[in-house]
Parts: C-alpha cells; sequence; structure tokens
C-alpha cells in the first residue's frame, strides 16, 4: 500500500459514518494523529476481555468482529473498537485480520489532545457519536453472519 498522505486519512475519516459530518478543518488534526497498521490474515488485532485505548479504521482488507453469540466482517472504511475511546470497559468482542489488512489508529490520549486543541471536535464527535450503532446492533443489524 502506498503511503498515505494527512489529505487521504482526512478523506477516509470524512467517509465514515462516525466522521462523516465533521468538516475538514476538524478532521485534519485527527488525521494527523492517525497512525496505520498492518495486519497478516487470522492476525489478532485484539481480544475480547483486553482493555482498549484505540480505535480502528479500515483502510484496506476486512476484519472479523465476533463474540460469544455472532459474528461480522467489516471492510474499507468501516471502524471499530470506537467505544474505547469514550470508556475505560474491556472490548466485549474480538477483532481478528481476515485478509491482508491495513487499518489506521486512533488513541484516547491523542483524541484528548486533539479535544484540548480544538473542543469543538468534542462536541462534534457526541452529536455523531450518539447517532453512531453500537457494536451489538451492527451485529443485530448486520446481514453477513459468518
Amino acid at each position: 500500500m502506498k503511503k498515505l498522505t494527512l489529505i487521504d486519512k482526512a478523506l477516509l475519516l470524512k467517509k465514515t459514518s462516525l466522521f462523516e459530518s465533521l468538516d475538514l478543518d476538524l478532521l485534519l488534526p485527527i488525521a494527523d494523529k492517525l497512525t496505520p497498521v498492518e495486519y497478516d490474515p487470522e492476525e489478532t488485532v485484539f481480544g475480547a476481555g483486553e482493555q482498549g485505548n484505540r480505535m480502528f479504521l479500515i483502510v484496506e482488507g476486512q476484519v472479523n468482529l465476533y463474540n460469544n453469540q455472532q459474528s461480522i466482517v467489516l471492510g474499507i472504511k468501516d471502524f471499530f473498537g470506537d467505544e474505547s475511546l469514550f470508556n475505560e470497559q474491556p472490548r466485549t468482542y474480538a477483532a481478528v485480520s481476515k485478509t491482508d489488512s491495513t487499518l489506521l489508529t486512533l488513541s484516547r490520549t491523542n483524541l484528548l489532545t486533539i479535544i484540548s486543541e480544538a473542543p469543538s471536535v468534542a462536541v462534534a464527535l457526541l452529536q455523531v457519536y450518539t447517532t453512531a450503532t453500537p457494536f451489538r446492533s451492527r451485529m443485530e443489524n448486520k446481514n453477513e453472519h459468518s
């Protein structure tokens, strides 16, 4: 995969339901804090019960999310792990790369830095997050069960 520029990252953020309503001037500082990580097929991104402090955005590939009852496969422009930015609870599901995958990560620490520099990001994210679908609902509403 080619190296992603700041603009590439911001445009990817803009295509996700969590960030689509934010203006580019708010997305650029977030994009600047994103870290790309590559995963091989069947490589664990995180396990159920692990403490989480970052979210993931899929740039390339597919990731399988599963718990004891259900499983879904997410693809390009999907995001997961976002609940860990807003609570300090252990993860309630596991994530495993299904294919070669490139993910962008955003840590809670980086998000807090962004919010301290631009408090309007917090308001915008709260507005967006209150309408975002949590993992449980994603699993119930997704027709692709593995």
